[in-house]
């Protein structure tokens, strides 16, 4: 008989448990307030760049967010053939760069220890870096380049994740407001607002920035709190920007459609999504010393969605201590859409009684 397995929250780290499990014949039931991807997920840049995004140590999560680059081209391949859904995904390679000789010396510290990880990191200047990106500002002194960084189109990928579960047999009920745990120590029993029963041999918590409101139920510490990134979007001529460009203000990918998404203005709001004059200005004020060219555009579409951050940067993820039923699967901040296979992969390890993913050490739940 098969086993029951209920998933909070449809974001892409529970569609992508979803669709793990399903594929190790599991039954699974996806549980959504309000839409799938309705928040993080469906709001992101798609950025898969842990050596651009984490340059200060080796630690458990940049060994997370490196493995689960790893596994994303052949999963989002899987992804694309079960759903029956194509979305962009682009090995187009990531600048960071720099403007000072200081910054400089950083890039090449960080090179030294990211090449012992696999990293295909070139320092690159002078006429080959504007030969790369010939747009790019004539004061930038220096960038890191990393072939090996790639992006994703986001909400396309969350509406394949979800078309796969579908598919693939896993049951997605949305639109449910408010779900309450009436048990999980000895069965899994979840109450939605309406009356609706739910009942299972396992639990998987994948509320995102909404889980620390769990804390009462399982009686630990759940420091999970919502963080506002506001992102905004240029029409551009496809080609005209060829990488993800980073700096220490932010980034800006390009996509296949012909959009430059620009983040993030981040700001602590509670759980507001709505968007502020100021966090766009933020991105605006920089970008034109990024790109010149984008000092005369004017952005077509601004958004914002709240990031799970953890009060010690790294996810929760793992067996809830003496209830081995229940799995904890949030807090991923703005590495969620990279770190979805990997977190799949581990939950369903985990269900399976595989041997121990060695990250996962300092991803456990109850360590606050």
């Amino acid at each position: 008989m098969q086993e029951r397995v209920l998933i909070l929250g449809g974001g892409v780290i529970g569609l992508a448990t979803a669709f793990e499990l399903s594929r190790r014949n599991y039954n699974v039931t996806v549980l959504e307030k309000t839409t799938c991807g309705g928040q993080a997920s469906g709001a992101a840049a798609g950025m898969l760049a842990p050596f651009s995004e984490i340059g200060e140590d080796p630690d458990d999560f940049f060994r997370l967010c490196l493995d689960s680059l790893r596994l994303y081209n052949k999963w989002q391949a899987d992804v694309k053939k079960s759903s029956q859904m194509d979305f962009e995904y682009t090995e187009s390679g990531s600048l960071h760069a720099v403007y000072h000789d200081a910054d400089v010396l950083a890039l090449e510290t960080r090179q030294s220890w990211q090449r012992e990880w696999g990293a295909e990191a070139e320092l690159i200047s002078g006429e080959r870096l504007w030969k790369m990106e010939p747009s790019l500002a004539k004061d930038v002194k220096a960038a890191m380049y990393y072939p090996g960084e790639s992006h994703v189109f986001a909400p396309d990928y969350v509406k394949a994740l979800e078309a796969a579960c579908r598919i693939n047999g896993v049951e997605i009920i949305e639109q449910l407001e408010q779900v309450k745990i009436l048990d999980w120590k000895s069965s899994i029993t979840v109450q939605s607002k309406d009356g609706q029963k739910f009942i299972g041999d396992r639990l998987i918590v994948c509320s995102g920035a909404w889980s620390g409101e769990l804390e009462n139920t399982f009686g630990i510490r759940i420091p999970v709190y919502p963080i506002r990134g506001q992102i905004c979007a240029y029409e551009i001529p496809v080609e005209r920007v060829k990488h993800i460009v980073y700096t220490s203000q932010g980034y800006l990918v390009p996509k296949a459609n012909g959009t430059l998404v620009n983040g993030a203005s981040e700001d602590i709001a509670g759980f507001k999504t709505d968007v502020t004059e100021k966090g766009i200005a933020r991105l605006t004020n920089w970008n034109k010393h990024v790109f010149p060219f984008l000092e005369k555009e004017t952005p077509f579409h601004t958004w914002a969605g709240l990031r799970p951050a953890t009060q010690d940067g790294f996810p929760l993820i793992g067996k809830l201590e003496g209830a081995q039923h229940v799995v904890f699967a949030t807090g991923h901040y703005r590495n969620g859409i990279l770190l979805s296979p990997i977190t799949a992969v581990a939950v369903a390890d985990l269900l399976d009684e595989k041997p121990f993913y060695q990250p996962l050490q300092s991803c456990k739940p109850e360590r606050f």
